[in-house]
């Protein structure tokens, strides 16, 4: 993979080191999509259930939204959903790394220990965009539209697949926690679906009852959700998220940075979470 590295080397030499293994790595979990084709089709079924499901199902009883119509409304939420449910494949991956003994394998080579993290979530990175494009033209075809710009499509796009980076790390970790890769999808799933159900990306908080309104209301996914949300259609929820405001650059600019701060604080935290688990198991 690489020639062996002096025992000591500076920040510059560390970084470069780490570059060139998370390539490698990158790509290495890249061709399992490539090999495994079925397990890239499955990645996008789930979400593309979810945008047939809430449309054409539940679309009718929940489509009298002020302003917008209700795929608009949806979309900004399934792409967040889909960036954070795809996440789970990280820690899973791991896992399963972790009992083939490929790990073993890689602790035996001249390479950073951080990049077979780094490379796995950056391939994570790729897949994610891929999926996101794919739920883009799924929308299309029952409706949705970005009506605020291509400039502001491109920000939402690189926002949903920032929060995938970010949960990417988070499952890193849990999949280095419990090793197990059907423990890992069991636990992943039972925090992702109330995190993602109770907040607005798939439906308005309005309609909750009043104690899961002050969750969701306080939820980073409702976060997100609006802000993916203003950057489509440019439109947003006021603070009681009872009605849609007009469009407003200071407000949709400041939920833009408060959803970036959610994402550095999440990725803060887990990331050398991740690393520290990751060296004591190897």
């Amino acid at each position: 993979m690489s020639v062996a590295a002096p025992a000591r080397l500076n920040l510059l030499s560390r970084s470069r080191w780490l570059w060139a293994d998370t390539k490698v790595l990158c790509w290495r979990n890249l061709l399992r999509f490539v090999r495994i084709p079925a397990l890239f089709v499955f990645s996008i079924v789930q979400p593309l259930m979810f945008v047939l499901l809430f449309v054409f199902v539940f679309g009718g009883v929940i489509s009298k939204l002020p302003g917008i119509d209700y795929v608009n409304f949806l979309m900004p939420g399934i792409f967040v959903q889909t960036a954070i449910f795809g996440s789970t494949q990280t820690g899973i991956g791991i896992s399963e790394d972790l009992h083939s003994g490929i790990l073993d394998r890689f602790r035996s080579l001249p390479m950073s220990r951080s990049g077979v993290l780094t490379g796995r979530t950056s391939a994570d990175i790729v897949r994610n965009v891929v999926v996101v494009l794919l739920m883009i033209g799924v929308g299309y075809l029952v409706g949705f539209s970005f009506e605020f710009g291509w400039i502001h499509a491109l920000m939402a796009v690189v926002l949903a697949v920032l929060i995938g980076f970010s949960f990417s790390w988070v499952s890193a970790w849990i999949g280095l926690t419990l090793k197990d890769s059907e423990t890992v999808q069991a636990a992943s799933f039972t925090w992702i679906f109330p995190l993602t159900f109770i907040s607005s990306a798939l439906v308005p908080i309005v309609g909750m009852p009043s104690g899961l309104q002050a969750i969701a209301r306080n939820n980073p996914v409702t976060v997100w959700a609006n802000a993916v949300r203003w950057l489509t259609n440019g439109y947003i929820y006021g603070p009681d998220h009872t009605q849609l405001l007009p469009p407003d650059g200071a407000t949709g600019t400041a939920i833009v940075v408060k959803s970036l701060i959610w994402i550095a604080g999440i990725l803060v935290v887990f990331v050398p979470l991740a690393v520290r688990k990751y060296r004591k198991l190897t």
